[in-house]
């Protein structure tokens, strides 16, 4: 796996996060460093841990999938991009300041559990290879991301969440067409 691929995984999965981060951004009256600090680590912590958990699992029952590893992450990556895509769509605005624990929980948990699915197919498609890079650095990224994405969301509103999360969830469909074809021959 090249870093450009690390990069670009780094980048799709922190789009949703990105976009949560710009909600919270819009709704909060007055930025502070504290707060876009806090948005960063529950966000850029929850890309890192849940790719590893989902990892883990891949590799528990890689045993039982290796014949169709390549279809696996193609779909489980096709299937999250294209939800990414079609909600990029949504016109829907829920504008909420609470950074409270456990707001901050769930939206973790919400936001990465596609990052979770990218961990399995992560086996499938590269095994071990890089995986104690790529977690950290699809982590770090989220946190900038999502420290940016705050105070983008302050002082320029909702206007670029629909773009990130279309261009996250197009790169994701993107990557696993590229490890379809790759492994069926074609590239």
């Amino acid at each position: 796996m090249s870093f450009l691929e690390i990069l670009l995984i780094s980048v799709s999965l922190a789009a949703d996060a990105f976009a949560v981060s710009i909600c919270k951004g819009l709704s909060l009256k007055k930025i502070n460093i504290k707060d876009a600090v806090k948005v960063g680590i529950w966000f850029g912590l929850f890309q890192a841990l849940m790719p590893t958990i989902g990892f883990f699992l891949g590799e528990t029952f890689e045993h039982i999938i290796i014949c169709i590893d390549h279809w696996v992450a193609f779909i489980l990556l096709a299937t999250i991009g294209g939800k990414m895509v079609f909600e990029s769509f949504s016109h829907e605005e829920k504008v909420d300041s609470d950074l409270s624990f456990k707001t901050m929980l769930i939206l973790s948990i919400a936001t990465s559990i596609d990052a979770l699915v990218v961990g399995i197919a992560y086996v499938c498609a590269y095994g071990s290879k890089n995986a104690i890079i790529t977690f950290p650095i699809i982590g770090i990224i989220t946190f900038v991301l999502s420290f940016v994405g705050v105070y983008v969301g302050n002082k320029f509103g909702s206007k670029y969440k629909n773009i990130a999360e279309f261009t996250g969830g197009l790169i994701l469909v993107l990557l696993g067409a590229e490890i379809l074809l790759e492994h069926l021959g074609f590239l």
